[in-house]
């Protein structure tokens, strides 16, 4: 079991819902790549509204706009840890954000029995 408190980076990454790894969502690789790799958790946040680069607004209010929300991959481990992850996501990530910032790990705690 990943043990994680103290300073830490917190790495997420803003793509599209739509977005594909060979045929497979983007989100879905890059969550299990960072499993993989022994990071210490993933959590994939589907967005309600946003935009990006292309300045096009996605959004559940409208059925023809809601085919591509934004989807937030956020991970956080120790700052090497997370480095060393970066060159997957440049094999991954084509097009949206990525982006680090420092955080302080407060509690970081499994479910009984998980490992």
């Amino acid at each position: 079991m990943t043990r994680l408190t103290g300073p830490a980076l917190r790495l997420t990454v803003f793509i599209g819902e739509s977005d594909t790894w060979r045929r497979k969502p983007l989100y879905s690789e890059i969550v299990h790549r960072a499993n993989r790799a022994g990071l210490a958790g993933a959590s994939v946040l589907r967005g309600i509204e946003g935009f990006g680069a292309s300045s096009r607004i996605h959004t559940t209010r409208l059925l023809s706009l809601s085919e591509d929300l934004p989807i937030a991959v956020v991970i956080v481990d120790a700052a090497d840890r997370i480095r060393a992850f970066l060159p997957q996501l440049d094999e991954l990530v084509t097009e949206g954000l990525v982006i680090l910032d420092e955080v302080e790990v407060i509690r970081y705690l499994g479910r009984q029995g998980e490992q």
